[in-house]
């Protein structure tokens, strides 16, 4: 129904009963099934069936619900569709593009940002840079960068001309700005970053700024 911070703040502000009696503690322990929870006075009978959308998110966009600054959102993408309330999986930062997550079940989208659970991430980044070697070397092996080791899962060239490449990347953590922090710290500048897959679900050919439900057996595939 909402983000878990929203639920806090109803629960707070008096709107969430259990058993006819308002609670204001989130922490209060419930159990499903057997305690009737309501919102403004409406029955929650049972939690709403796990949705998972994947975006192709455009480049400018910024991964959250609202920016105070009045920027435009991911959630521009949604204007129209009608559709509940959904959280993003994991972020994509507002330079970057393509596959975005959106979920209305968080405890699932926690696992599945976890790197410990979670499904690998591929992304092609082009770089204002022709690699040798060492540069990939170090991508694999890991590069420190203000005092944090951050390591690719995988890295290869994908295609290179005269001043600038294309690299597959691959990351099975989430760290802010890895992938462009690894570079910075080459001193080699990111010019686009789009995430084409996560784990078995590939961007293909999904149009920027369009989306998609996933299938049934697509969610059993990325879940862990």
């Amino acid at each position: 129904m909402c983000s878990r911070t929203q639920a806090a703040q109803w629960i707070r502000d008096g709107r969430v009963s259990v058993d006819g009696r308002i609670v204001r503690d989130p922490e209060f322990p419930t159990i499903a099934g057997r305690h009737r929870i309501a919102v403004d006075g409406r029955s929650i009978d049972a939690a709403p069936e796990r949705r998972v959308i994947v975006l192709n998110k455009p480049r400018g966009l910024l991964t959250t619900a609202s920016d105070e600054k009045g920027r435009d959102t991911v959630y521009r993408c949604f204007d129209g569709a009608g559709l509940p309330w959904l959280a993003p999986v994991g972020r994509l930062d507002k330079a970057s593009e393509g596959l975005l997550l959106f979920t209305n079940d968080p405890a699932w989208a926690a696992r599945i940002t976890d790197p410990a659970t979670g499904p690998d991430k591929r992304y092609h980044v082009q770089i204002d840079a022709v690699p040798d070697d060492a540069l990939i070397a170090a991508l694999n092996a890991g590069i420190e960068h203000e005092g944090e080791m951050l390591r690719a899962k995988s890295a290869a060239l994908l295609r290179s001309g005269e001043r600038t490449a294309w690299l597959d990347i691959v990351l099975d953590e989430g760290k802010n700005r890895q992938i462009r922090r690894m570079l910075a710290a080459q001193h080699i500048d990111v010019l686009r970053l789009v995430r084409v897959a996560i784990g078995a679900i590939a961007l293909g050919d999904l149009g920027k700024g369009a989306w998609r439900e996933l299938r049934a057996d697509e969610i059993a595939a990325l879940s862990p």
